[in-house]
């Protein structure tokens, strides 16, 4: 008899949690082995548990998802990440699956198809919810490509919190930096961008649905 696919879940609304975890473990192949519900204690995790698949939000209070999947995947190239997310945009997900997850799950998804997608995780093969996959190979092929898809994954995560309002030394601590390294990727970010201030680039970013 195969063991079943161990699962680490990273949320940070228990509500939620609990949600798929009972969603999950419904399926007899597959067993949830830990949760957490920010990304440093995710991080710590995934180290004692080694699961099989993160099923991770990229919404958590202390570094990003996006930021997360980076850094995971660093220290476990083998890994293997499944995002589920209320993030609809194709750039959210653009910039998931160029960090190295090889899922991306809305939340708005039927519970059926975040089963399918653990599934294929799990087998080392990607997958996509359907109710984004068409938005995203438009975004990808047969529109022009978007100035943020453009950006790495760890300028995308500090756009993401100066956009939330935090100041450098904040972004600083969250994504264990300093403030003088969050200062100069700001500068190259709207370098980057083409833009000469903080308010040209909060335009785009809500031009681009990231705001």
């Amino acid at each position: 008899m195969l063991e079943p696919t161990r699962l680490l879940l990273v949320d940070d609304h228990a509500v939620v949690r609990e949600g798929y975890r009972r969603l999950l473990e419904t399926r007899a192949e597959l067993r949830i082995v830990g949760e957490a519900a920010t990304a440093r204690d995710a991080l710590d995790a995934f180290r004692r548990l080694a699961p099989d698949v993160l099923v991770l939000d990229l919404g958590l209070p202390d570094m990003g998802g996006v930021e997360l999947i980076r850094r995971l995947l660093q220290r476990e190239p083998g890994a293997r990440i499944l995002v589920f997310t209320m993030h609809r945009e194709p750039l959210f997900a653009t910039q998931a699956l160029r960090a190295g997850a090889q899922g991306y799950v809305t939340k708005s998804s039927p519970p059926e198809v975040l089963v399918q997608a653990v599934l294929q995780v799990a087998a080392g093969r990607p997958f996509i919810s359907p109710d984004l996959a068409p938005e995203l190979a438009l975004a990808l092929v047969d529109r022009p490509r978007a100035p943020l898809a453009d950006l790495a994954p760890r300028e995308f995560e500090i756009l993401r919190l100066l956009l939330e309002g935090l100041d450098p030394e904040e972004i600083g601590r969250r994504l264990s930096l300093s403030a003088k390294t969050v200062r100069n990727c700001h500068y190259q970010i709207k370098s980057k961008l083409g833009v000469r201030s903080d308010i040209e680039l909060t335009r785009l970013a809500m031009a681009h649905g990231l705001v």
